[in-house]
């Protein structure tokens, strides 16, 4: 299914943008002084809570799912929660059975969430990728189609409507933006927004962050080579990879100009960050790019720089 996949492409992009269940685009663009004032830059941020799975993930799966044939297999993937939340909405949408492989050690309200949509959910392995590991098995063992977040074109151009709808309000408000703050987990969210910045923004710098404790994807980022870490130990499930996915670093290579690192401190402070300034609950890879700015954004005081809110999903005190 991903041999020789083209890049994702800012004419997929816009084709998305007008296919997509509408109830995941046009999301709000957001600037608060306070939060302004706090970084000493101009921040927009894009807000992907308020839809039906509270993250940006339906924008992808909706355009995967549109582009497939139908079938009667199920659709097989792996996911933390949002992903498999955006997969499960999508395939009630179309009548398609889903199966999502997550690991033992994954939000239950995450978990509840995608059975509540229909996925049939199997809890396997004391991490996302061990959980990946046994749903490319089940899928090969069934022929079913596997499904892997951030190594199909689709994902990441339904991803990226986010970026087109940046640039069309910055073109009406006359306004130019000089980066784009991208949290970073298996890769679809910032190859998919680095494609259409690269066509339609080339002067905007395309930066994604990781959590530190999850550092494979930087990593494989700046050696050229594919890194896999003994742990991915963050607070942010979304982005706690420990493997890197090779389509996306393909695609990063021409899309991405740096990728930060943020703390586990910068992440929880993030968090806090949402909250007092937005009013907003955010989870915890949903304020990574905020956690970057904190900890790395010196460089940008006084810049016009753009962020997603990517995701409001968060995990029980009590769970």
């Amino acid at each position: 299914m991903t041999q020789n996949q083209p890049n994702p492409s800012a004419e997929g992009i816009l084709a998305a943008s007008s296919r997509i269940d509408p109830v995941f685009t046009n999301s709000p663009l957001i600037s608060q002084e306070t939060a302004n004032t706090a970084l000493g830059l101009r921040l927009l941020a894009k807000v992907e809570t308020l839809n039906p799975i509270r993250s940006f993930k339906g924008r992808g799966t909706d355009w995967w799912m549109q582009n497939e044939p139908a079938g009667d297999h199920a659709v097989v993937s792996a996911s933390a929660g949002n992903f498999g939340q955006g997969l499960a909405y999508a395939g009630r949408a179309r009548g398609r059975k889903v199966v999502i492989f997550s690991a033992t050690t994954a939000n239950p309200g995450k978990v509840e969430a995608m059975r509540r949509l229909g996925a049939e959910v199997r809890l396997e392995g004391a991490d996302f990728d061990a959980a990946k590991a046994a749903a490319r098995a089940y899928a090969e063992a069934h022929n079913c189609p596997f499904v892997e977040d951030g190594n199909l074109k689709t994902i990441a151009e339904g991803a990226g409507t986010i970026a087109l709808e940046i640039t069309e309000r910055l073109e009406r408000d006359g306004a130019q933006l000089d980066a784009i703050i991208v949290p970073l987990g298996n890769g679809a969210l910032l190859t998919g927004i680095g494609a259409w910045i690269r066509a339609k923004a080339p002067g905007c710098k395309v930066i994604g962050v990781v959590a530190s404790n999850a550092p494979a994807m930087k990593q494989s980022w700046e050696t050229g080579r594919l890194i896999s870490t003994e742990t991915a130990a963050t607070a942010a499930d979304g982005i706690a990879v420990r493997e890197c996915v090779p389509y996306a670093l393909d695609c990063m290579r021409d899309t991405v100009d740096e990728v930060w690192e943020a703390s586990e401190a910068a992440i929880r402070n993030a968090r806090g960050f949402c909250l007092t300034h937005y009013g907003l609950v955010v989870e915890e890879a949903g304020a990574a790019g905020i956690a970057g700015l904190l900890e790395n954004g010196g460089s940008l005081k006084g810049k016009t720089v753009a962020t997603i809110l990517c995701g409001g999903n968060v995990r029980s005190e009590n769970a």
